[in-house]
């Protein structure tokens, strides 16, 4: 037994140690004492090809896939994780450390406007082309697995790719726009170059919709106003108060169409959606100002801006008054892209702490000999391996919608678990990622070793595209719509599930404990149903998560009753299912809910004393 500095180490311990660390502890023993060249003193975590070190991601393909597919998609997935393991990783940190640069004048102090971004940047946009990030789900190689198969692509590039995974969410997002219009032929070049393989065609899309007034109340927050030209084109004049991408080539963008008199409509009724393009064919701004770069707490590799739109040329290409609507393909769109982000997020961090577990020593032994330390990153594994599955499930079904191959019934379930799966991932990642920042001790909050970056990065996930309340009520929205039809099928799809799963002996408490929490559900909506709406609003978070934990307990099993399944498997669907899967009952119950509730919380926020 060696003791020094208070720690007692056996020798079998401090055999596990490398030769740098039992270098170190003896430096300790002699009080310190300064060598000639100072060693580091923790090694640097890594990881190897990201596809080939996710077991999950490859045992949910071969389950999935069909085996001509499943050939073809490994291979590439394959060749796809070498290339971001030795060319895209490093132009990463490049986008980091050279963010954009704005320059309003030239020397000459004639406005330019210019938006400058570094060479890894412009980068990433050609490696996006080449790797068909958006192409993928469109040309439909592959029929219904083309979409999921351009998620797990997105997945793997997401943490490698320098905040360029946020520009080409709003790419896809106007890609499908302009799809689900029949691809007019005043948008085909538009949609041909945002669909391109070809680098020196391929376009990025922005989505202007944030102005003065805020981002999600679109209906009463747009201020911008269309006014309709002799040849048919229209000019826009407004403030656009956040718009990510400004580099972008085109964007779509919500205006209010001015009649003759100049008066608008105002609310939802009033808004149209335009397609515009950034610069003319010389590069020079379509009658847009740019008032400055916004100073952000992450994604600082990409240029977000304050936009002048001074009588920007654009082409409407909504119905006039149904802006909304026909964006909402583009949000559906970008909120997917949300929770590839999320789950990304969290298994590069898991990853990367993984991996210094293996290296680390600490108390006279390698972090993964303390049980603890492993039990902490095992609970996060857990969050991951459910926030992945959802992700599959959510991009399998928009896949068969996209083929014609969905059912009613998986149409309505894909409206109700985009929003869902959003929410809840956006939550997730950021829990995760300051657990997993926490693991590497004192090393995780240095801003070199590359964690704080991806710490900052991922709290906006549950911010943009809609907040974790906005979207909660978003749910609450869409079972109102279906008249009940989505709550129907949501129940009905759970229970289908745990009865595939429920011969499984080792699965049965799981089984067990979501079949309970989906009856507190229930018993939830029937009482909820005679209450005021008041009632309903309150509960939307936590009826939210509820609908998240449930599902995601159902997939989980479902992944843990394949023949194949790993003990790695089992454990991640029991342990999820050990946690309390109907929140909102709960709360409920302690009358969380009620008119008395809202005084009160009132109260605590506001002082009013009135309860």
């Amino acid at each position: 037994m060696l003791s020094i500095k208070g720690i007692n180490t056996t020798v079998g311990q401090e055999q596990q140690a490398s030769m740098k660390e039992r270098e170190v502890l003896e430096d300790l023993g002699i009080h310190l004492a300064r060598r000639d060249t100072e060693a580091l003193f923790q090694e640097q975590p890594g990881t190897g090809n990201p596809y080939l070190e996710d077991t999950l991601l490859q045992s949910y393909l071969k389950t999935h896939l069909p085996p001509k597919v499943l050939e073809e998609v490994h291979q590439d997935l394959e060749r796809f994780g070498n290339r971001l393991l030795t060319k895209i990783q490093p132009l990463s940190w490049e986008c980091e450390l050279n963010p954009p640069v704005f320059r309003q004048y030239d020397a000459w102090g004639r406005r330019v406007d210019h938006i400058h971004t570094c060479s890894a940047w412009r980068r990433m946009k050609e490696i996006s082309a080449e790797e068909g990030l958006i192409a993928e789900a469109y040309e439909k190689r592959y029929s219904n697995w083309s979409r999921l198969y351009q998620a797990v692509k997105l997945y793997l590039f997401s943490s490698s790719s320098g905040g360029f995974s946020c520009p080409l969410a709003m790419t896809d997002g106007a890609a499908k726009v302009i799809e689900s219009l029949g691809i007019p032929g005043s948008l085909k070049n538009a949609f041909d170059r945002l669909t391109s393989r070809d680098p020196e065609k391929f376009w990025t899309s922005g989505q202007w919709m944030t102005e003065r007034r805020g981002g999600s109340d679109v209906a009463n927050g747009t201020e911008t106003v269309a006014r309709k030209q002799p040849d048919g084109t229209y000019r826009l004049y407004g403030f656009k108060w956040f718009t990510s991408a400004a580099d972008s080539d085109m964007a779509l963008t919500l205006a209010r169409i001015a009649d003759a008199e100049g008066q608008c409509v105002q609310g939802s009724r009033g808004l149209s959606l335009f397609f515009l393009r950034v610069r003319d064919e010389e590069g020079k701004l379509n009658s847009i100002q740019v008032q400055r770069l916004k100073d952000k707490l992450g994604t600082r590799q990409m240029a977000t801006a304050e936009l002048w739109l001074q009588g920007a040329r654009a082409e409407l290409i909504s119905a006039e008054g149904h802006g909304v609507a026909t964006i909402s393909n583009m949000l559906n769109i970008t909120r997917i892209h949300n929770v590839i982000g999320a789950v990304a997020s969290m298994r590069r961090m898991i990853s990367l702490s993984r991996d210094y577990a293996r290296k680390r020593v600490a108390f006279g032994k390698l972090l993964k000999d303390h049980p603890l330390h492993v039990q902490t990153i095992a609970r996060m594994e857990v969050q991951v391996r459910g926030a992945f599955l959802l992700l599959m499930e959510i991009v399998r079904l928009l896949g068969l919608a996209e083929t014609n191959l969905a059912s009613e019934q998986e149409q309505l379930l894909l409206r109700l678990l985009i929003p869902v799966a959003k929410l809840y991932t956006g939550k997730q990642a950021s829990a995760v990622a300051v657990e997993a920042m926490e693991s590497f001790g004192g090393q995780g909050y240095m801003e070199d070793t590359g964690l704080p970056v991806i710490l900052r990065d991922t709290l906006v996930l549950s911010i943009w595209e809609g907040t974790t309340n906005i979207l909660s009520l978003d749910v609450l929205r869409s079972l109102a719509k279906s008249q009940g039809q989505v709550m129907a099928v949501f129940l009905s799809t759970v229970q289908e599930k745990l009865e595939l799963v429920s011969s499984t002996k080792d699965l049965a408490p799981a089984v067990q404990r979501t079949r309970e929490a989906i009856g507190s559900l229930r018993q939830f909506m029937a009482a909820a149903g005679s209450e005021q709406t008041l009632t309903m609003e309150l509960a939307a978070r936590d009826f939210s998560y509820s609908l998240a934990r449930i599902y995601t307990g159902a997939l989980l099993l479902e992944h843990a009753a394949r023949a194949d399944a790993s003990s790695a498997d089992a454990c991640a669907a029991l342990r999820w299912c050990s946690q309390e899967l109907c929140p909102v009952a709960v709360e409920s119950g302690r009358g969380s809910y009620g008119g008395g509730a809202a005084l009160q919380d009132s109260a605590l926020v506001f002082g009013n004393s009135r309860l």
